[in-house]
């Protein structure tokens, strides 16, 4: 019987310290993969966090009647979740290690709780002669170190991604409105003699997509780090210059407009793998037939518009009409998905056809 009591508490201990390590891997590997790995990779434990800070940020937002408010509350969201990461990190490796203590025959349990929280914070007040011990209070007192420092050290990563995609949405103001319209960009670009001659404006915002997409993706908290003005974001921004070049390249006489094409190929493909990072759903091959949120006559009145501004259009609207649903079908579905996933601001094409902001519950794919 005492042999018995002896062998089940060495397997308790045991069991008590490989559930401590599992436990410590998985902290440590979440903050590896989300804040070092260049690549966007989904990770459980980070995904768990932003959807349930997600769901309390957005449950007050969504009980404002006002967009200005909503905006308000969830600017907040982001950089929350951000900082909750690494309390969560630090939390799960506090539990770990003191299972890890008790698996070491530190007793009673309340001492390998102090212990736990004397090596976390690096206080040191609590040490252990025995080399077992000693050996984990050491790479607790590392963790806990590590995982401040990597959060600290990546914020300015972050904010250097943001300001980059911050600037090109600032500056579209100037052409485009506020919010932001591909009507009034194309409107002001015809008024000043510049339809028939945009090249030089695609090439830049390519290379924006192509940014984003690198970091939304790995950096996933971005895509709700809001602009620091409510009527501004990302998703309108995008959704703005992909209508622009698919009205460019359908409707504007010349030649067949090769940078814009290259540009909206750029931005559906920067947006649609955003939308797959967050498991949600688009279209990966739509047909070019396939119905889209603009209708006929909303284009019809844009063409006229620009037609009475004097911008060089093509002769058949009809076909016109065909090719830029053509076009616009390739972002359509995603656009509206992010706008509604972002809560984006209203703005025509884009967030004012979206649908009632979507729940934070959908499943990133693993």
């Amino acid at each position: 019987m005492i042999c018995d009591d002896g062998a089940m508490h060495l397997a308790l201990h045991y069991a008590y310290d490989v559930i401590g390590v599992m436990l410590v891997l998985w902290a440590a590997l979440s903050a590896a993969v989300t804040f070092v790995v260049p690549r966007g990779t989904p990770v459980r434990l980070t995904r768990w966090v932003f959807l349930f800070v997600a769901t309390f940020f957005r449950s007050l937002a969504l009980r404002r009647s006002n967009y200005e408010s909503r905006d308000r509350i969830m600017a907040f969201y982001a950089p929350a979740a951000l900082l909750i990461l690494p309390i969560v990190w630090l939390t799960i490796m506090f539990f770990a290690f003191t299972l890890l203590f008790v698996g070491l025959n530190v007793t009673p349990v309340h001492q390998a709780f102090l212990m736990s929280a004397s090596s976390l914070f690096t206080l040191g007040s609590i040490w252990s002669n025995q080399l077992p011990v000693a050996a984990a209070i050491a790479v607790e007192a590392g963790l806990g170190l590590g995982l401040v420092a990597m959060l600290i050290s990546y914020l300015p990563t972050i904010y250097s991604s943001y300001n980059r995609r911050e600037v090109k949405v600032t500056g579209l103001e100037t052409m485009a409105g506020s919010p932001p319209f591909a009507g009034t960009l194309l409107n002001r670009l015809a008024l000043i003699d510049r339809l028939g001659d945009t090249d030089e404006i695609w090439g830049p915002w390519a290379e924006w997509f192509a940014d984003i997409e690198e970091t939304h993706t790995s950096i996933p908290a971005l895509a709700f780090f809001r602009s620091p003005q409510p009527e501004r974001s990302w998703v309108i921004a995008a959704g703005t210059i992909l209508d622009a070049a698919s009205f460019v390249s359908s409707s504007v006489r010349g030649e067949r407009h090769p940078e814009a094409q290259l540009c909206i190929r750029a931005g559906y493909l920067s947006l649609r793998r955003i939308a797959d990072y967050f498991g949600l759903p688009n279209p990966s091959n739509p047909a070019p037939d396939d119905p889209i949120s603009i209708t006929r006559s909303e284009f019809d009145v844009l063409f006229e518009r620009l037609r009475d501004a004097g911008a060089p259009l093509v002769e058949d609207q009809d076909a016109a009409w065909r090719s830029f649903a053509g076009w616009r079908v390739n972002y359509d579905a995603v656009l509206l998905e992010l706008a509604s996933f972002t809560i984006a601001p209203t703005a025509p094409w884009s967030s004012d056809r979206s649908k009632t902001p979507v729940a934070f519950t959908r499943r990133s794919r693993d």
